[in-house]
């Protein structure tokens, strides 16, 4: 199993953080790394089995919706190389919002893990997570 794990501490409520999770067919806080969102079905972006693609290139499928936790996850069911079917399997991502450890603001903790024959996903997960929580960061 290989996996990435990256956090960022914003001095924001976790509420107004939320809000830019909790509908997975937006992107509000990104307009440079997630530059297309292409929502597939009828499911609203807050009911588990919604569907939506990234960049037409990530298909993916939100798993479990809880806006009283701060937590959501998705798998990735396709997508370019190296997160390709072909290459990945079971992947999970999750994104944990809970107050930050000094009380006065927002942890967020984005994660994934996928089963893999080599480890060139680690890194090119790892590198768009870290732009992904940088633009959250600047959007505040």
């Amino acid at each position: 199993m290989q996996s990435t794990y990256q956090t960022v501490i914003l001095s924001v409520p976790i509420a107004e953080v939320w809000n830019q999770f909790k509908d997975f067919h937006a992107f509000p806080f990104s307009k440079s790394v997630i530059t297309k969102i292409e929502k597939v079905g009828e499911l609203k972006g807050d009911e588990p089995g919604a569907k939506r693609i990234l960049n037409e290139a990530f298909h993916e499928t939100l798993v479990e919706y809880n806006p009283d936790e701060y937590r959501l996850s998705y798998s990735i069911d396709d997508g370019p190389s190296p997160v390709s079917k072909e290459e990945v399997g079971n992947y999970i991502g999750v994104i944990q919002l809970s107050e930050s450890p000094e009380g006065k603001g927002t942890l967020v903790e984005w994660s994934s893990s996928w089963n893999a024959n080599t480890e060139e996903a680690v890194n090119f997960c790892q590198s768009i997570y870290v732009a992904l929580l940088e633009e959250l960061k600047n959007a505040f």
